[in-house]
């Protein structure tokens, strides 16, 4: 794989996304951003107008999360969100999928869901987070399709406050699932160049990540091969591995568990039933 500094900033969402974050966490986020020409700034509503005035003049853009990090608000609350972010600035829109619905199979209201913020948000780019970690693979296709028929531009990965994270497994699956065309967006537990450089691999063209500047110091520093693709062993997909189990659902956990053969934790009772 081929990779220059310049390319790798241009992956970057440099994300500060916490409840309690400060003003002043805010503008050393911006000011990394600056610094290291990153993508967007990806930060909540509450801080678009400072952000967009720190950021004025320069190829940084602003994105804003929607109906985070749950993604269970009413969609009219999910679109006037999005408008106002808009009319403040912001370029783009990670908004969260309906994940309930979509359990239910409620395909119809998953997709109007996301179309209400699509409209919303006019000439923005908006990407669809899954949440991953509560979904088994039929179900994440299943979302990425809805998320291309509704107009997204992008699918993502996770919001960082679910049970999992990104996975190249799943970045990989969706990538296969949306084709060439669309955006994947990989965020959650992306810490390290090693960490990111899989997730480019696997087919993701933006990163979410609070850690944008060790991951470019990273690369600069440390060099890279091909050793750094190579699964981590015994296994790198997991949710025993990956995930925090007090918040996925049992029957995810079981649906991976089944199937992860090569799974050291495969013949451990995680839930004591």
């Amino acid at each position: 794989m081929s990779l220059t500094v310049e390319e790798l900033v241009k992956f970057i969402d440099h994300t500060r996304l916490k409840p309690e974050t400060k003003r002043a966490k805010i503008l050393e986020l911006c000011e990394e951003a600056l610094a290291y020409e990153f993508a967007t700034v990806c930060i909540n509503p509450v801080h678009v107008e400072y952000a967009i005035d720190l950021l004025k003049n320069s190829s940084v853009d602003v994105c804003v999360v929607v109906g985070f990090p749950l993604g269970a608000t009413l969609s009219e609350v999910k679109a006037f969100e999005t408008k106002q972010a808009v009319q403040k600035g912001a370029t783009e829109v990670d908004m969260v999928i309906n994940i309930g619905a979509l359990k239910d199979k409620n395909y119809d209201l998953v997709q109007s869901d996301i179309k209400a913020v699509v409209s919303a948000a006019d000439d923005a780019i908006v990407k669809v987070i899954l949440e991953t970690g509560f979904l088994i693979d039929e179900e994440k296709q299943k979302a990425c399709l809805i998320c291309k028929d509704a107009g997204a531009h992008f699918v993502k990965t996770s919001t960082g406050f679910g049970p999992m994270g990104a996975t190249p497994y799943d970045v990989r699956l969706m990538r296969e699932t949306v084709g060439p065309d669309m955006g994947v967006k990989a965020a959650g537990g992306i810490r390290s160049f090693k960490d990111a450089l899989r997730m480019i691999d696997a087919g993701a063209n933006r990163l979410g990540t609070s850690s944008g500047v060790a991951i470019v110091e990273g690369f600069r520093w440390a060099g890279y091969s091909d050793t750094f693709l190579e699964p981590d062993k015994p296994c790198w997909t997991c949710p025993s591995r990956q995930a925090s189990l007090g918040k996925q659902p049992k029957e995810v956990y079981l649906w991976y568990k089944q199937r992860c053969v090569t799974c050291p934790h495969r013949d451990q009772n995680v839930f004591n039933d």
